[in-house]
């Protein structure tokens, strides 16, 4: 067994309700002074760096150290683009989940930690019918949604890890804030998987409720449990489809 990883130094992009998953693009705007000095300094190094998202009540501090959670995502800024005002723009791939352990002294205007890479726990069972639901729900949810079916396909494609997938769907679907950084810091797979399926299936049921009242169609809870083809099939036939 080899002995314990040497942290990493990472600068730190604290911004609000933002998770950087691992196996995620996150394409960002960089504005402030501060950041826009962190990107150059980045892009002259390694091009890493961490976006970790800022505690509630950060405003009253947010000019100087404002209050970070300790989970973050790491990554590589594989894109940018100076503009003429100076400012960035970036695209980042993530890599990984760090923990911020220290802040390091640094003479730049923004922070630099020391954290430790995190990996994700590899599920104990065959996770292959939990996926196949995911999968299904997903379809069904991008259905409702009336967007394109093959949205997810990259997200959702067979042969890569679990923990992949999870992070991919989190992050293409999840709106909530506070759950998509627990997400983040869960590193056990089996539970975020478990996560996915409820929240892609509730929000399926959701957009079956709404479909079902603006054409007036009795909804039950039970509704979200039939294909989206089915309720469509109803409304057609009781007549509910405005001109």
């Amino acid at each position: 067994m080899g002995g314990p990883r040497a942290p990493l130094v990472l600068p730190i992009f604290p911004l609000p309700d933002v998770t950087f998953f691992p196996h995620t693009l996150l394409p960002l705007h960089v504005f402030e002074a501060r950041y826009r000095a962190m990107v150059m300094d980045v892009l002259a190094r390694d091009r890493r760096l961490a976006v970790v998202k800022l505690r509630p009540g950060y405003e009253a501090t947010y000019a100087g150290k404002p209050p970070v959670h300790e989970v973050a995502g790491a990554g590589e800024i594989v894109s940018w683009e100076r503009l003429a005002t100076g400012r960035y723009n970036i695209l980042l791939k993530g890599d990984c989940r760090v923990r911020l352990e220290s802040e390091k002294p640094s003479d730049t205007l923004y922070r630099v930690v020391a954290a430790q890479r995190l990996d994700d726990v590899p599920p104990r069972a065959d996770v292959g019918a939990l996926l196949a639901r995911i999968r299904g729900a997903c379809e069904r949810l991008l259905k409702a949604l009336d967007r394109p079916a093959n949205l997810l396909d990259t997200a959702l494609a067979e042969g890569q890890p679990a923990g992949a997938i999870a992070d991919r769907i989190a992050a293409a679907v999840l709106p909530d804030a506070a759950l998509r950084q627990e997400l983040l810091e869960t590193l056990d797979v089996t539970p975020r998987l478990a996560v996915m399926y409820a929240q892609a299936w509730d929000a399926h049921a959701v957009e079956l409720e709404r479909f079902c009242v603006r054409y007036d169609i009795g909804y039950v809870r039970a509704d979200a449990d039939r294909p989206f083809d089915e309720i469509i099939l109803k409304a057609f036939r009781l007549g509910r489809f405005l001109a």
